[in-house]
């Protein structure tokens, strides 16, 4: 399908940014200022500490007599510092408030300033201070990395609020258009507000899933302006051909962004690689493993962690077997078999936070509740300590000794009982391919909160993405979701 010509604006229009870009602005603003005040500070500070703030330390050179005023130094490592924030490009708008790469920036001008600093003092034979030059940086970019996720949380809580977020308008067949507004929807933390659709598929105007339809692909650029939007989204359709995409980004203004949302998903950005060849954008997805140092990495971490947290925890346990011991008839630990890894049954161990005869009673409170893991908001079966215990996830400690005898691990998918197995799809039995964890990406997402095929996609999610950094911002996750108690019952 050849594209229609879509009119070019004139020169006038391209000096007015898209309004949606003014929160980028000013946050680039804010983080500028932010990084100016901590790295002055710092250095500040440190020369403060070190130096007092009425003496005139010489930095001496090595070969001669010649010196170096202390102050001068200090002065000359804060510009260095800005400077290097600045060439990384750490206040990037494209990428503030989203992934990594903001917080690895922060580093890598962190490492730049050390390294320029040490290696220009030992050429210039100047003689540095060793506690100053060592513990003035790092200490700095600490703050830094501090002051960025302040940030980065400040904003999240703005897009919750419908703020702060690019407005992007779709464009793609009926089909992908909705699910992926829908999935833009459930997610407003990265920044994407859907604000109006296109369709190559549907009709020109009205509206589809309460989102407003403007018109076809070659209205999109006009719809833009009026939208005051600045990104557009192309979702896969058959009625969509490169050579019409590029033709619609041929038309956009300078502010204004173009994604491409392919029809893969749940990919972790670590396993995508982009290489282009004979002029095709090829996209590389490396093959999901969990094998070989990762996986002995894994489980090293596990050992030392469940083995230290047994210890530490162990007068807190000895309190929640009297209490349950007190509270109701039956044993204080909790056996039941579970499927792990490669469909490996295992007994797991919890305290018991229902009467004895739960087991006997679960068909019939169950019977209505259709596929997955049985969950009751208000489940009759649980007794008075075993509400609390439940509540902040304390029944659940026990499984620190699955964890150190290899059924468990700290993080995985909740291992499931073997009638859900029995139920399970060929896509589902994926969650077999690892083991299973006391907690997971499912629990850190909302628990038992999540539907069924929520807590499938989170759980494929981190088969197919896994990584030790994963597996630590889900623990950290983790102790965030039992204080706050949310979706735990």
């Amino acid at each position: 399908m050849t594209a229609s010509p879509v009119t070019l604006q004139s020169a006038a229009a391209h000096t007015r940014p898209a309004a949606a870009l003014r929160w980028s602005q000013r946050l680039a603003l804010q983080l500028a200022a932010t990084d100016t005040v901590i790295v002055v500070g710092t250095v500040l500070v440190a020369h403060l500490a070190l130096f007092g703030a009425w003496q005139q330390p010489l930095a001496h050179h090595a070969a001669y007599s010649a010196t170096l005023p202390y102050p001068v130094v200090s002065v000359a490592l804060g510009v260095l510092w800005l400077a290097a924030l600045a060439v990384v490009d750490s206040r990037d708008e494209d990428e503030i408030g989203a992934g990594t790469t903001e917080y690895r920036r922060i580093i890598r001008a962190g490492v730049a300033t050390l390294v320029i600093t040490i290696v220009a003092g030992f050429f210039l034979g100047v003689d540095l201070s060793r506690v100053w030059a060592g513990a003035v940086v790092p200490g700095g970019t600490a703050l830094l990395l501090a002051s960025r996720w302040g940030w980065r949380k400040h904003l999240i809580r703005r897009r919750a609020a419908g703020l702060d977020s690019h407005r992007v308008v779709l464009v793609g067949s009926t089909d992908t258009v909705v699910r992926t507004a829908l999935d833009l929807a459930k997610q407003p933390a990265h920044g994407y507000r859907v604000v109006g659709v296109a369709l190559t598929d549907g009709p020109k105007e009205g509206t589809i899933a309460d989102l407003r339809i403007v018109g076809d692909v070659d209205d999109v650029p006009a719809a833009l302006r009026t939208l005051e939007a600045d990104t557009v989204m192309a979702t896969s359709s058959d009625h969509l051909p490169a050579d019409r995409i590029r033709d619609l980004a041929w038309h956009l203004e300078p502010r204004q962004h173009l994604v491409v949302a392919p029809s893969l998903t749940d990919v972790g950005g670590s396993r995508i690689h982009l290489r282009p060849a004979a002029g095709l954008p090829l996209i590389h997805v490396e093959t999901p493993h969990q094998a070989g140092i990762g996986r002995a990495m894994k489980r090293l971490f596990d050992i030392v962690a469940s083995a230290a947290a047994l210890v530490i925890l162990a007068p807190v346990l000895a309190v929640i077997a009297v209490l349950v011991h007190r509270d109701s008839p039956g044993g204080v630990i909790y056996r039941q078999e579970r499927i792990g890894r490669n469909g490996e049954p295992f007994s797991i161990l919890k305290f018991r936070s229902m009467s004895a005869d739960a087991d006997a009673r679960r068909a019939e409170l169950g019977a209505d509740q259709g596929k997955g893991l049985f969950k009751m908001a208000d489940d009759p079966r649980i007794t008075r300590v075993g509400k609390v215990l439940r509540r902040y996830s304390l029944d659940e400690l026990p499984q620190l000794v699955n964890v150190l005898r290899g059924d468990m691990s700290l993080v995985g998918p909740r291992p499931a009982l073997p009638s859900e197995v029995s139920e399970y799809d060929r896509r589902e039995l994926r969650r077999l391919a690892v083991t299973p964890g006391l907690s997971g990406l499912w629990q850190v997402s909302g628990r038992s909160d999540l539907d069924w095929a929520d807590g499938i996609r989170l759980d494929l999610y981190y088969v197919e993405n896994w990584s030790m950094t994963q597996d630590l911002q889900i623990l950290w996750r983790t102790v965030r979701a039992v204080v706050n108690s949310s979706g735990a019952y």
